[in-house]
């Protein structure tokens, strides 16, 4: 009898822990789906999130006409794939939060500076209900004749409701990218000489092991980087991380 007690209690406790371990995996799956991702070519996206649009980089003539108007744009450097002034007086509205770091910022126009949030390397603040964190994005070996040079451009990480999203900017494998934890979302770049190529992506993506990660910003003076490539590598040594390939470069 008190054989069959202890059967029943860890079956009990099996069945227990399975509902358990069904409810993390829906509450995970729910956690992501409700950022909706919107490529709109290289380094310009949009999240569709919790009723806000957060804009990163917008770049391009009439690539944001019908899309939602922007709540936050985050700018994270100086050059014209990132940074578009003319763009920016289009999509920035009345109620438009732009966060930037201050060698961006010394670029605005005086219409745009009333709008301004400067976040440097490593500082946190809360807008709109979102944590946003930057983080820092730069070429190594450092060099004075890097692209990039650390300090002045910003990635970020976006958290709300325990979700937290990371956008790499322009970046090689930096220490600061490999100590992130627990991203959910992650968009790398890949172009060489301008970032990584796919191997160092990758192997970047496989230090912080984000639950999906969105290869993006990857076109190159002579094309294309292999993102088919990457996703190959991160699914032979990491299958668990979802590699998402989004059409961030429409034919004309």
């Amino acid at each position: 009898m008190a054989k069959k007690i202890i059967f029943f209690i860890i079956m009990a406790i099996g069945f227990i822990l399975i509902i358990k371990m069904q409810m993390n995996n829906n509450k995970e799956e729910n956690k992501i789906n409700a950022v909706e991702v919107d490529p709109i070519s290289h380094a310009s996206l949009i999240l569709n999130w919790d009723g806000k649009a957060i804009y990163t980089d917008p770049v391009g003539a009439d690539m944001f006409a019908g899309k939602p108007e922007a709540d936050i744009v985050l700018l994270t450097d100086i050059h014209g794939d990132h940074l578009d002034l003319e763009i920016l007086k289009t999509v920035v509205k009345g109620k438009t939060i732009i966060i930037a770091p201050q060698a961006v910022a010394d670029k605005m126009p005086e219409e745009l500076k009333t709008k301004m949030s400067v976040m440097n390397n490593g500082e946190t603040a809360d807008y709109l209900g979102f944590k946003v964190k930057a983080i820092p994005m730069y070429n190594l070996p450092e060099s004075e004749k890097s692209y990039h040079l650390k300090g002045r451009g910003n990635g970020y990480v976006i958290e709300k409701d325990d979700m937290r999203v990371y956008i790499s900017g322009d970046t090689s494998r930096i220490p600061e990218m490999k100590n992130l934890r627990d991203i959910d979302m992650a968009f790398v770049a890949m172009n060489l000489p301008y970032t990584m190529d796919v191997e160092e992506a990758a192997d970047a993506v496989l230090d912080f092991k984000p639950q999906k990660v969105y290869p993006y910003h990857y076109r190159t003076p002579e094309g294309f980087s292999n993102v088919a490539k990457f996703k190959e590598i991160i699914n032979s040594r990491n299958p668990e991380i979802e590699v998402v390939q989004l059409e961030w470069y429409p034919k004309p």
